[in-house]
C-alpha cells in the first residue's frame, strides 16, 4: 500500500498527492524540535507542529493564547503539572504557518535544564515525537509553503558566512528562482496546449494556421534565454560555495606569508628553508562580502624528493582548479627579468617554467586559455582572474615598477612591512566580485548543479522539439515538450522520486 502511494504521488505531481505522500511517510505525528542553537543561552526557541499541536497549549499552558500573539504564561509538565519555566508562547493555526499545519512555538530561558525539562514534557504527550533533520521544512514543502528552490534557498540562508551569500540566498528563499523556472514552465506548456490543439483540431479547421509558427517562435525564445542563464560562468555556484584562489610560484617566494597576511593568523609555516610547505594549506576568508577559499601552495620547482613532488603535483592540480590564480615573485628576479614592459609575456613565460602550463614548448593557445588577454578563449570571463603579485618590494628600493595600463593586473607588496597590502587586497575583492557577480541585479542566479542537470535537459528537449516538429511527427514533437515542462518541474516541486527529497533536506540541522 506504501509503495502504491508513493508511485501514485510520483506520477501526478500535483498537490493531492504531496500530501496523501506527506501523510504515508510522516503521518499524523506531531513533531517537536530546539529550533534556536543548543547551549546555554538567554532565550531558547523550542517549536511544535502538528494536528496535535493545540493540546500541547491545553496540557502544558492550560489554553489556547490567540492566534498569532505573543503571550507571557506559566509553562507546565502535562503529567505532574509542576512549572517548568515562564516564557513567551506563540500559536499559529495551520495553513498560516511555516509548515502549513498547526504550529506552536515556546520561547522559555535558554538553561540548559529548562531546554531539556521542555523535551522531555513534550516527549509525555501522545502522539509527539523528536523532530527529525529538516523535517520542518520537508512538511512545509509538502503543504506547499515552500518549493524546492525556496528550500534551498533557505538552506543556503541559515548556510550563509558572508554578506553576498545572504544576499542571494535571500532572494532564492524569496521565490524568485522559482518563479523564473515556473513561468519558463507556462510557457512551455501553452506551447504544448497550441500543438495539441493542432493535432486535434487542424483536420476540422478549427483552429488558426499559424499557431505552430506561434509555439516555434516561443520555443526558440526560450532556448536562448534558457541558454542566457546556463552561460553564467557559475556565478552563483561560485557564490555559494566560495571562489577559489590558488597562491603558486617558486619556493621561498612568500607564498605562506602572504596566506597568513590575509589571514592575519599564522595559518601556514614560514621558514627560510625552501620546500617547508609540502601540501596544500587552506582556509576560508571573507573578502569584501564574497566567500573566499584561499590556498598556500608547495613551491614550484624540479626535486627529487618524493613528498615534495607530491606536493608539487597537488599545487600544479589546484591552480587549475583555481577560480583566480595569484602568481607569486620574488621583486629581486623581477626587477632583472621584467625589461620590456609586457607583464602579459612575462607571467607566459613564467608559468611555463613553473610547469603549470604543461606541455615541452610555449603553447600560444594555452597561454591564452591562462592568461587574462588571452584573446579569443573559451571561457574570457575566468581567464582574467589572474593576478601578478611582486613580494619582497623593500628589499629593491630603488626600484619602482612602472607597470603600463592594460597588462594583468599587478601588485607589489610587502609581507614583511605590509607595504602595498591594502591595494592587493582591493584589487582581488575586485576580481573576487567580478567572478560571483551581484547577487541583487539581473535575473536571479543558477546556484546548484541540480538546477544546472535539470535545466540543461530541458534546453535538449526544446532542441529536439525543432528536430521532430514535422507533419508526420507533430505528436513527436509535442512529447518533447512535455519533457521539457517535466524537467523544470523536477527543480521546483514536479518530481519524479522521494530520493531527492532525502538528498536536499539531509543538510538542514534540527528544529528547522
Amino acid at each position: 500500500m506504501i509503495l502504491w502511494m508513493k508511485h501514485l504521488a510520483c506520477c501526478l505531481g500535483h498537490t493531492h498527492c504531496r500530501r496523501v505522500s506527506q501523510q504515508v511517510l510522516h503521518g499524523h505525528g506531531t513533531i517537536f524540535a530546539l529550533s534556536s542553537g543548543h547551549g546555554r543561552s538567554g532565550v531558547a526557541v523550542i517549536r511544535v507542529s502538528g494536528p496535535s499541536t493545540s493540546e500541547s497549549l491545553r496540557q502544558m499552558v492550560r489554553r489556547i493564547p490567540p492566534p498569532r500573539k505573543a503571550v507571557l504564561r506559566r509553562i507546565y509538565f502535562p503529567q505532574s503539572s509542576e512549572a517548568i519555566d515562564k516564557g513567551l508562547v506563540l500559536w499559529f493555526p495551520g495553513p498560516k504557518s511555516f509548515t502549513g499545519e498547526d504550529c506552536a512555538e515556546f520561547q522559555v530561558h535558554g538553561g540548559p535544564a529548562v531546554v531539556t525539562a521542555m523535551l522531555d514534557a513534550l516527549a509525555e504527550l501522545p502522539g509527539f515525537r523528536h523532530a527529525e533533520a529538516g523535517e520542518f521544512t520537508k512538511r512545509a514543502y509538502m503543504n506547499e509553503q515552500l518549493d524546492l528552490t525556496e528550500v534551498e534557498g533557505l538552506s543556503d540562508l541559515i548556510s550563509a558566512e558572508t554578506e553576498a551569500q545572504r544576499r542571494q540566498a535571500l532572494r532564492q528563499m524569496e521565490g524568485d528562482l522559482g518563479n523564473m523556472y515556473m513561468t519558463w514552465r507556462r510557457r512551455i506548456i501553452k506551447c504544448l496546449a497550441n500543438v495539441e490543439a493542432y493535432i486535434d483540431f487542424s483536420e476540422d479547421e478549427n483552429i488558426e494556421d499559424d499557431v505552430l509558427d506561434h509555439a516555434r517562435s516561443e520555443v526558440q525564445v526560450m532556448i536562448e534565454e534558457m541558454k542566457g542563464h546556463l552561460h553564467d560562468n557559475r556565478r552563483g555556484e561560485r557564490l555559494r560555495s566560495g571562489v577559489r584562489v590558488a597562491i603558486i610560484g617558486e619556493p621561498n617566494v612568500g607564498k605562506s606569508s602572504l596566506l597568513n597576511a590575509l589571514c592575519q593568523r599564522p595559518a601556514a609555516i614560514v621558514s627560510p628553508i625552501a620546500g617547508t610547505t609540502r601540501d596544500v594549506v587552506e582556509t576560508a576568508l571573507n573578502i569584501g562580502g564574497y566567500p573566499v577559499l584561499l590556498s598556500d601552495t608547495a613551491g614550484l620547482r624540479e626535486t627529487g624528493d618524493a613528498v615534495e613532488k607530491e606536493g608539487v603535483r597537488r599545487a600544479i592540480e589546484r591552480a587549475e582548479q583555481a577560480d583566480i590564480k595569484i602568481i607569486l615573485v620574488d621583486a629581486s628576479k623581477f626587477s632583472s627579468a621584467y625589461t620590456n614592459c609586457d607583464v602579459d609575456k612575462f607571467v607566459r613565460d613564467h608559468l611555463y617554467d613553473l610547469g603549470v602550463m604543461g606541455g615541452t614548448q610555449h603553447d600560444d593557445n594555452e597561454a591564452e586559455r591562462l592568461m587574462p588577454d588571452g584573446g579569443d578563449a573559451v571561457q574570457p570571463e575566468e581567464d582574467r582572474q589572474t593576478l601578478l603579485v611582486v613580494n619582497k618590494c623593500d628589499l629593491v628600493p630603488s626600484w619602482t615598477p612602472d607597470f603600463p595600463p592594460g597588462d594583468v593586473a599587478t601588485a607589489t607588496v610587502s609581507c614583511t612591512t605590509g607595504e602595498g597590502m591594502e591595494h592587493f587586497i582591493n584589487l582581488l575583492a575586485e576580481r573576487v566580485k567580478r567572478g560571483c557577480g551581484n547577487p541583487l541585479s539581473g535575473n536571479p542566479s543558477l546556484t546548484k548543479a541540480r538546477h544546472r542537470h535539470h535545466l540543461t535537459r530541458c534546453v535538449s528537449h526544446l532542441e529536439s522539439y525543432f528536430s521532430v516538429e514535422q507533419e508526420t511527427d507533430i505528436v513527436l514533437s509535442a512529447q518533447q515538450l512535455r519533457k521539457a515542462a517535466r524537467e523544470l518541474g523536477k527543480i521546483t516541486w514536479k518530481i519524479s522520486s522521494e530520493d531527492i527529497l532525502d538528498v536536499i533536506f539531509k543538510d538542514f540541522c534540527i528544529g528547522k
